[in-house]
């Protein structure tokens, strides 16, 4: 299973969505609130070269804003046959 960061702020409507589009997939991943974690912040920055939300991080692969087709294709590889086509 693939390891999954996403840094996000509650106010963001499209973290809000990414969040919806795991918890509908039933994939897990750890949502880290840079609005109140200074230090993710920081690390958000390091990974992406940018301020802005969310950020997503797949096994160390970055993917900038919520993009299913990118969040797809990442997981493709990994097992999980009801995602399957």
């Amino acid at each position: 299973m693939a390891k999954i960061k996403m840094y996000s702020t509650p106010t963001c409507a499209f973290c809000v969505n990414a969040k919806a589009y795991f918890k509908e997939k039933g994939i897990e991943f750890e949502d880290i609130d840079v609005s109140t974690n200074q230090e993710a912040a920081k690390e958000m920055v390091e990974k992406s070269g940018q301020m802005g939300v969310p950020v997503i991080d797949i096994d160390g692969k970055i993917i900038v804003g919520f993009d299913k087709d990118a969040i797809e294709e990442e997981l493709k590889g990994e097992k999980n046959p009801e995602n399957s086509e």
